[in-house]
């Protein structure tokens, strides 16, 4: 397996070359899909994901190769490109013309105009038959198909840059979105503010749930928050957990904050006459995004559809 093309989600398809047919690496080829035939771009593949697609059996649909671009075919898909722009916005008018609640997120046409797909994302299901009706009048002799996708998957197609300053893990290396809750951040003692711990997708990060094992793994035998403990400076209460270093930072009696060992710590069954105020580690990242509901962040049925 020497080439492959990307397609949507960034998803890396091996392609089928025929005998007569010669490609390059950067080359822009015909292939055929599912949808029809699409113009994508032709990739070196690794050998080392050569290896991991044989020895797991989950090497993806190969697309057979129709021909390598021409200058006509590609200025056939920049008039293409063009189309899509325009067929967006004739949707969205009709979109607004019916008064459904429904967000267009993106047009696609296949290189040999059969098919025109146009992607949404909508609250609660939508009855877009007039809408459809009116479609099939101004895009004649072309196979519509409205799809309805989840804010997940929206952020999925439309690519960008995170918080992180990489490329989105659900446009990149993600294929299966995992269900994510508020308490992966409350465990891994991330600050709870919306700012933090949301995608551009308005849910909370898929990044959440790569360290959450190991989090969890360093958590054991961490005394909990507000519990007294004896330490080799005396009594205190326990304020934050440095699960990484795998340290605990203790209030002492004359209200100091220092952080010891998990091992040099004992848990008494003692009054320890401090206060515990909300964790250092917590406050320094506050917003003033707390009257968000943080609830809305987490997955609902709308997040993702897997529709694309």
């Amino acid at each position: 397996m020497k080439y492959a093309v990307k397609y949507l989600k960034n998803t890396f398809h091996p392609i089928t070359v025929p005998d007569n047919i010669k490609v390059e690496e950067g080359q822009m080829v015909l292939v055929r899909t599912e949808k029809g035939e699409e113009a994508l771009k032709v990739e070196l593949v690794n050998s080392k994901v050569a290896e991991q697609w044989a020895m797991t059996k989950a090497e993806p649909q190969a697309f057979p190769v129709i021909r390598v671009m021409n200058q006509h075919d590609l200025q056939v898909l920049e008039d293409i490109k063009k189309e899509e722009v325009e067929s967006f916005f004739k949707c969205q008018a009709l979109i607004a013309q019916h008064k459904l609640v429904m967000n267009l997120v993106q047009c696609r046409i296949t290189f040999d105009r059969r098919k025109i797909t146009f992607y949404y994302t909508a609250p609660e299901r939508v009855d877009f038959r007039a809408l459809l009706k009116d479609l099939t009048q101004v895009f004649t002799r072309v196979r519509i198909d409205l799809r309805h996708i989840g804010v997940r998957d929206e952020t999925s197609i439309l690519d960008g840059v995170g918080i992180c300053g990489r490329p989105f893990c659900c446009s990149s290396c993600l294929r299966k979105f995992a269900t994510i809750n508020v308490k992966l951040a409350k465990d891994q003692g991330m600050p709870i503010a919306p700012g933090k711990i949301s995608g551009t997708c308005g849910r909370l990060l898929c990044c959440l749930t790569y360290e959450y094992a190991n989090y969890i793994d360093a958590a054991k035998g961490m005394p909990p928050i507000g519990s007294s403990v004896m330490t080799s400076e005396g009594l205190g209460k326990v304020c934050y957990l440095q699960f990484l270093s795998g340290t605990v930072a203790v209030k002492m009696e004359d209200g100091k904050i220092k952080e010891f060992p998990k091992s040099d710590i004992e848990m008494v069954d003692a009054d320890v006459n401090v206060d515990i105020d909300i964790p250092a580690i917590n406050d320094a990242y506050a917003d003033d995004s707390s009257d968000i509901d943080i609830k809305q962040l987490e997955d609902d049925k709308n997040s993702s559809t897997g529709n694309v």
